[in-house]
């Protein structure tokens, strides 16, 4: 007996679009995937049976970097470099922050991305023990990081909290929750804290997820302190002992690239952000021929301005031909690879993000019937070049259903709408 049978249904597979299928899930994995016409007496026995008659079941997308809650700040400062927007706009409107208002910014986020295909999302945030709870709400998958910078006055009691949500969520519900440290950059984490982040991840066994290498102007003035580029000082100070999660990693040398591939250092690309705040292009297809896990993010909504994740996979895929011009530089499959299978591992999955038996049931059903699917020549390049994330129709989590024919089922969208309306007043003070 399966919890949740999909039927009639086209699915994305490694192998290709499998016309007309069955998807058997049970106990949150995938259980089979056969011809619709083999599972007539499953539907007797399915506690769940969902049509999904013209309808591509394709895994769910994977968001490796963002600042969910920051979709509170959207539209609220933009056109400015990085350095500049944080300082004059964002840090002193985040000192504003309280656990309600986490709590609205991170509904909203996940509402975006459940109605936009995107099924797991990586966090770096504060408040993060109400993140935590509002995923355990929401049904989403997570890896949750609390934000540490050691030029904080608070920045000790950050060490403490970040350890704490490790022990209270890390593996929570079959590792749907996961828990990294945060340390926010070198520019916010003096060498003597990232000293002391190095000590917790060891004495915790927990990896780290941190901004590297993100603006010229970082790496300049890591190297004027420090003779070393940030990766280099970051692996001298120990801090790639563990799994390490970099984001952004735009300005990188060959060198550093190798002490990333020998150091299982994982990469969040974020191109729209990189391109908005004009800090550069990532070096992404020589990144992938050293062989270094690349996954894609948003970063928050603030710099981005949405989480809408395949637009990221449809820029990874353009934005590097153009760089390179070379139109193999990044092809459709591995751009959607970097937004589903590659960003799963960048996370420390190793069952999620494609659709096969044993994996993770992360699963979103798109409608194909809009004209700009026509010619369905290819579904895979469809997703890249051609899709909207509007054609999410059904979103599903560890085989429970989240979003069915665009309805959320664990967010109530116009007590939402509400809050953040609220929210806006407040900020706007």
């Amino acid at each position: 007996m399966s919890d949740l049978l999909i039927t009639n249904v086209d699915v994305l597979t490694n192998e290709g679009v499998l016309k007309n299928h069955a998807i058997e899930i049970e106990n949150g994995f995938i259980t089979s995937i056969v011809k619709d016409s083999e599972v007539e007496k499953a539907k007797e026995s399915a506690k769940d049976v969902l049509d999904g008659k013209g309808q591509l079941a394709a895994p769910g997308l994977v968001n490796t970097h963002t600042h969910i809650a920051m979709g509170l700040f959207r539209n609220y400062a933009d056109d400015l470099e990085l350095m500049d927007w944080l300082e004059t706009a964002i840090w002193p409107t985040e000192a504003k922050l309280n656990d309600e208002y986490v709590r609205y910014g991170t509904q909203l986020g996940i509402a975006e991305m459940l109605r936009s295909g995107t099924t797991t999302f990586s966090d770096m945030y504060f408040f993060m023990n109400t993140t935590a709870e509002v995923v355990k709400e929401t049904g989403i998958r997570s890896v949750l990081s609390r934000g540490l910078a050691g030029v904080s006055p608070t920045a000790d009691q950050a060490l403490v909290e970040n350890a704490d949500l490790f022990r209270t969520w890390n593996g929570f519900d079959n590792d749907r929750i996961k828990v990294l440290l945060g340390p926010h950059a070198p520019y916010t984490c003096p060498d003597a804290y990232m000293e002391k982040v190095i000590a917790l991840s060891h004495e915790l066994n927990c990896g780290i997820h941190m901004h590297l290498s993100e603006t010229k102007g970082e790496v300049e003035n890591v190297i004027k302190a420090t003779g070393k580029t940030p990766i280099a000082h970051m692996y001298d100070l120990g801090l790639f002992w563990n799994t390490t999660l970099a984001a952004h990693c735009v300005h990188v040398t060959d060198e550093d690239m190798d002490i990333m591939a020998e150091n299982n250092v994982a990469v969040a690309h974020n191109p729209q952000s990189n391109l908005k705040l004009a800090s550069g292009t990532a070096p992404v297809p020589e990144m992938i021929g050293k062989g270094i896990t690349v996954g894609l993010g948003t970063d928050g909504s603030a710099s981005n301005n949405n989480a809408d994740m395949l637009e990221e996979v449809r820029l990874a895929a353009t934005l590097h031909k153009a760089r390179l011009y070379d139109p193999k530089a990044i092809p459709a499959q591995a751009a959607w690879n970097m937004g589903t299978v590659e960003g799963a591992k960048a996370l420390g999955y190793t069952d999620l993000g494609v659709l096969a038996t044993g994996y993770r049931a992360d699963i979103v059903l798109y409608d194909v019937s809009g004209m700009h699917w026509m010619p369905r020549y290819n579904d895979l390049a469809a997703l890249v070049y051609s899709a909207n994330s509007s054609d999410a129709n059904t979103t599903i989590v560890g085989g429970k259903v989240l979003m069915k024919d665009k309805e959320l089922l664990t967010i109530d969208e116009e007590k939402l709408r509400v809050e953040i309306t609220m929210a806006q007043a407040y900020f706007s003070n």
